[in-house]
């Protein structure tokens, strides 16, 4: 959809700043994504056979990556998720535009959610 890096960065600014509806009490330890420099917390509910879930940050930028993946994974059975490589993330130079740390925390989130499908797919 984009062509320049600033154009993506911007647009996942935006995508952290419509992501909302995460309670506060919602914010605890066993939600929290290990592995990110930003907190990150995640949670899920299974619906009708899917996975949907919901998620914040205290960091903008993290709270768009984490926006985009809920957005792709929400609403998917825990089968498709657990099976998918994502390798999206690589096709649109998500990881390598990102800060180390940023990166680690990408890869984390990541393996939260596939983890939360893996478990749940069953």
């Amino acid at each position: 959809m984009y062509e320049e890096w600033l154009d993506k960065y911007e647009y996942l600014i935006e995508l952290g700043k419509s992501l909302t509806g995460y309670p506060e009490s919602a914010k605890t330890e066993d939600r929290l994504i290990k592995g990110c420099q930003s907190r990150v917390w995640l949670d899920y509910k299974m619906e009708d056979g899917k996975l949907y879930f919901s998620a914040d940050s205290d960091a903008i930028i993290t709270k768009g990556i984490i926006s985009l993946l809920i957005g792709i994974y929400s609403g998917r059975t825990p089968a498709e998720i657990a099976g998918d490589d994502f390798s999206f993330i690589d096709k649109i130079g998500l990881k390598e535009n990102l800060s180390p740390t940023r990166a680690n925390g990408l890869v984390s989130m990541i393996n939260t959610i596939k983890a939360t499908a893996i478990e749940n797919n069953k």
